[in-house]
């Protein structure tokens, strides 16, 4: 009796050799990986695990690191630049929330303390803000600008008959009074268009500069009343300030009079063209609600209340747009400000012609105000949708292979070519990726809670919030992992077919070294046990032929583990195909 031939089932052979990272989706591509740990785009498209970590310094409470000549950071109450250390006096916050640190020129802005360190001279350190109070009698006299006194000046409504040349002269007919000096060749008063007051007392002006923009307040003498409220400082010493006013006759007060110069309260703060910029959405020093852009006084980030009408003054704004900022930078040269749905950009040069543009767009996200970095003049941000990408135009997507899962409270950093973010999600477990743009592939690390990111020098370093240790993650410092244990799960695969099928065989070619091992497992019909198909201990370069027991599945994951340093070159994986029935 003759039966007919029975055909094998197809035998198929696919052979990924070019891995492409990080992608939590539920459909994805031959070559990325679901899920996994401690894998680095390095040698790309080769797998590897990342370097080994090291330790820069172990602090007791870092609260946050800056690039200089030195990498700088903050430690409890001091400012630590290399191996000095230097006592500022600084508030000790929880680790969660690191400080503000702003590089301009040689110095450090410490927020918000609101202080300031010279790293080229540390001498050269204190507060931003300067307040003082009379401590005795506070007098007053007419001067000139460099506080010289108008000697035998004459005070009435009525001119003098028979005047010496240079004579000064107050003319009280008229409101305002007018201070003129007679000119002998001219034969006539002429008026001086600006007249100035001293005020003196012991150490009234002690720590400010000339052209300081500061407030005054307690003066109530009738005439120099209008002195309270904003001035400039047109001359100073620690006994004396000189301001710009005008007074008959030389009086003194017993109450106090204060003078202070305040730096704004700011949400955040960045440096651009020699100005410190920064944003405020809520109560000012006043206790009024505002919703404003601060720009300091030009290369001076003392002053923020300079209004001479000239290039160099201070800056402030108000914005229309609702809702608290979420973050600032400076990007292309100009100043950036965030809110959840727009991006505040100023422009112009000069204060006479800024300018805010205002785009409605994604923003930082609330809480995200770390997740700003530059990678390569693109800005790259946390934003409510996910991680974007903003060339100076509007944002695009840059995040889609970190999947559907929401984050939040983002911190991250630029090093080369690549954005390192640290975040959490909605179980608050903490995960450090990594994006590498030349290739534009994710990358996920570890569980690390990092913050305060920072390159420098050629290496990568953050604060680890958990151990409070400084870390550097391109492998500098101090090492202190052993060997690298790294994670790669594929995607669910075979849910393209219907048929059900079997890993016949599995060829990996590699490199591992001498003390490394990799480890591959399979997962069969969302089994939540994982079945070891081998185990290779290090060795050269070299094709591993794993042959693995046929076992029928409708679809399955593959699981690669290692310890230590790995390359895999390649995964080819013999299929073979059964009918539509176990």
């Amino acid at each position: 009796m003759r039966y007919s031939a029975l055909k094998a089932p197809k035998s198929t052979r696919q052979i990924v050799d070019v891995f492409r990272g990080y992608n939590h989706n539920l459909k994805i591509k031959d070559g990325e990986f679901w899920d996994m740990m401690n894998l680095s785009s390095d040698e790309y498209p080769v797998l590897t695990p990342r370097k080994s970590r090291g330790i820069y310094a172990k602090t007791a409470a870092p609260q946050g690191i800056v690039s200089k000549g030195e990498l700088c950071y903050v430690d409890g109450k001091e400012f630590v630049i290399g191996e000095n250390r230097y006592d500022m006096n600084l508030s000790v916050t929880e680790k969660t929330t690191p400080k503000e640190m702003i590089s301009m020129g040689a110095y450090v802005i410490i927020l918000p303390d609101r202080k300031y360190i010279n790293t080229m001279n540390p001498e050269d350190r204190g507060d931003i803000e300067n307040r003082t109070h009379s401590t005795e009698a506070v007098s007053f006299q007419m001067c000139d600008a460099t506080g010289q006194g108008y000697e035998n000046a004459i005070v009435s409504d009525t001119a003098p008959e028979t005047p010496e040349d240079l004579q000064y002269w107050m003319d009280t007919s008229s409101s305002p009074h007018a201070l003129k000096r007679w000119s002998k060749v001219s034969e006539q008063w002429v008026s001086i268009e600006t007249t100035y007051v001293k005020m003196h007392s012991s150490g009234i002006g002690k720590g400010f500069s000339k052209f300081d923009g500061v407030k005054v307040s307690g003066i109530t003498i009738e005439q120099l009343s209008p002195l309270n409220g904003s001035q400039i400082i047109q001359d100073c010493g620690d006994d004396y300030i000189v301001l710009t006013g005008v007074l008959d006759n030389a009086v003194s007060q017993e109450d106090i009079v204060r003078i202070e110069r305040a730096m704004p309260v700011m949400d955040f703060l960045c440096e651009n063209d020699n100005r410190l910029w920064g944003c405020r959405y809520g109560l000012n020093n006043d206790g009024e609600m505002v919703n404003e852009i601060y720009a300091c006084k030009l290369g001076d980030f003392r002053n923020w209340q300079c209004y001479q009408g000239i290039s160099t003054d201070s800056y402030a704004a108000s914005c229309g747009t609702d809702g608290p900022f979420t973050g600032a930078i400076t990007h292309l040269g100009s100043p950036l400000f965030f809110k959840e749905n727009c991006i505040h950009k100023v422009l112009g040069n000069v204060p006479s012609n800024f300018q805010i543009q205002t785009t409605a767009c994604r923003g930082v996200q609330s809480g995200c105000e770390h997740s700003l970095a530059i990678v390569n003049e693109v800005l790259y941000y946390k934003s409510r949708s996910g991680i974007c990408a903003f060339d100076g135009s509007l944002p695009v997507d840059a995040g889609y292979c970190l999947g559907k899962e929401p984050y939040f409270d983002a911190s991250a950093g630029a090093h080369g070519s690549k954005y390192y973010i640290s975040m959490r999600d909605a179980n608050n477990e903490w995960s450090l990726f990594v994006y590498d743009t030349s290739v534009k592939l994710w990358h996920r690390e570890d569980n690390l809670r990092a913050v305060s990111f920072c390159s420098h020098l050629g290496e990568m370093y953050c604060v680890d919030v958990d151990t409070l240790e400084i870390l550097c993650l391109t492998g500098g410092g101090t090492a202190y992992e052993g060997k690298v244990h790294w994670m790669a799960e594929s995607g669910e695969q075979g849910v393209s077919t219907p048929d059900t099928k079997y890993i016949s065989r599995i060829n990996i070619r590699l490199q591992v070294p001498a003390g490394s091992v990799l480890k591959v497992s399979a997962q069969y019909d969302a089994d939540p046990e994982w079945v070891e198909l081998c185990s290779i201990r290090g060795t050269d370069l070299r094709s591993f032929s794993i042959p693995v027991r046929p076992v029928r599945c409708d679809h399955m994951k593959l699981r690669f583990e290692g310890v230590g340093q790995a390359r895999i070159y390649s995964i080819a994986k013999t299929i073979d195909g059964g009918s539509d029935y176990q």
